[in-house]
């Protein structure tokens, strides 16, 4: 049984400035998925990187409130909404509020760093 607590998951900021912590990924240790599994965090005023993967994406939102960007259409976004983003789209994610928006990433296949393009 593999149990991961987020707290013990070491934080670093992603190449598109969001905080991270890696949950789940099966080039990280031995797990039978294909995809992998982040929670990440963009703090008040701040937006993510504008940035593409050549792999497809999906954000949970936790926390907070958003205004999501992908390609030429954006939208508000807000606790238990699931937000596809296709692979080789353009994406980011600002948060407007006076608190963390808090997300969580699933990425399939697992992410890459070379999978990323930051712009």
């Amino acid at each position: 049984m593999i149990i991961k607590k987020l707290m013990e998951c070491k934080p670093f900021l992603a190449g598109d400035k969001t905080l991270i912590r890696e949950l789940l990924h099966p080039g990280k240790e031995e797990l039978e998925i294909r995809y992998s599994l982040a929670h990440a965090v963009v703090q008040p005023g701040e937006t993510s990187t504008l940035h593409r993967l050549r792999t497809s994406e999906v954000y949970f939102i936790l926390e907070g409130e958003g205004l999501m960007s992908i390609g030429d259409e954006t939208s508000k976004v807000h606790p238990g909404d699931a937000i596809y983003i296709p692979p080789h789209a353009l994406q980011c994610i600002h948060n407007p509020g006076h608190s963390d928006l808090v997300f969580l990433c699933i990425v399939d296949p697992a992410w890459r760093m070379e999978d990323e393009e930051i712009l």
